[in-house]
């Protein structure tokens, strides 16, 4: 059975959640080749696992190459990983007594938050996780199917993400966009939606070599976060702060998979690059609320 199957027999387990993002009518996977609503509106699995969901296709900005980088970040230097332990035991204390969640990470990337999130509450806290993942970006989701399995990748939008109303226990959105309206329809009555914001001195050591003024040196996220409170009821709030040596190779990819050098001449980039080791700041607050 090849991945395209797999996936497609895995999306059987849980093709109750869907609706048609073109007609919103409910949807059955065929023949481990495509999921398909009840009007024939009709989308294939691809052969690397993931669905691609939206109703035109769009273009992005960020490459495969990034989401590589990122992957390569998250997962070999660990860079997230106090990060991942604190989402996931924040998650387990809120849903004591749920042996099964279902979980939705909005604005996946490549996928590597979800995949450490809930494989960590399945051996660490013994709970069975049906983990989704979804992102606008085709080459992101491209990358999580590639190397993640037994989770739903998606190509979709926040805007219009193709599930039924009230199916999620959980939403996670970690450095990402957010669609509340959306986060509110898909949330199950006790639902915990987890955002993730930079705080101000989230990987300043690249920000202070890419940017001369000193307003673009730190963040301010007082807005978003302000926004949150209008949206949902504040149960829990807390700070990630921490610093993670990266050597040459690391700093390259840490680079790469950031869209701050972007904004910046190849020059200013090119001192950074060029240093042996550094040591880079992570500094990140967590909100988590519900309805």
């Amino acid at each position: 059975m090849n991945k395209r199957m797999k996936s497609a027999r895995y999306v059987s387990n849980f093709e109750s959640i869907f609706k048609c993002p073109i007609c919103s009518s409910s949807m059955k996977v065929s023949e481990l080749t495509s999921l398909i609503c009840s009007r024939n509106h009709t989308f294939d699995f691809t052969k690397q696992g993931y669905i691609n969901l939206t109703a035109h296709p769009v273009k992005t900005k960020y490459s495969k190459e990034l989401f590589e980088a990122r992957r390569k970040v998250i997962v070999e230097d660990g860079f997230f990983k106090p990060l991942s332990q604190t989402i996931t035991d924040t998650i387990n204390k809120h849903t004591i007594g749920k042996e099964t969640i279902t979980l939705i990470d909005m604005g996946c990337g490549e996928g590597s938050h979800l995949d450490q999130i809930s494989d960590a509450l399945r051996s660490d806290h013994l709970k069975r996780v049906m983990g989704v993942g979804i992102d606008l970006s085709k080459e992101g989701v491209l990358v999580a199917a590639k190397h993640y399995s037994e989770k739903i990748w998606a190509v979709a939008d926040l805007a219009n993400p193709p599930f039924k109303d009230k199916q999620f226990d959980v939403i996670l959105n970690i450095l990402s966009p957010s669609n509340y309206e959306e986060f509110e329809r898909l949330s199950k009555a006790d639902c915990l939606v987890v955002k993730v914001v930079p705080q101000s001195g989230y990987l300043k050591e690249v920000r202070e070599v890419i940017f001369d003024e000193p307003e673009k040196q730190s963040y301010s996220n007082a807005e978003t976060v302000e926004r949150f409170y209008r949206n949902f009821q504040l149960v829990e709030r807390s700070r990630v702060c921490y610093t993670v040596e990266l050597d040459n190779p690391a700093i390259q990819t840490l680079v790469h998979m950031t869209p701050l050098s972007w904004a910046t001449s190849e020059e200013q980039m090119n001192t950074f690059l060029q240093m042996e080791s550094a040591k880079i700041t992570v500094d990140l607050e967590i909100l988590v609320g519900k309805k």
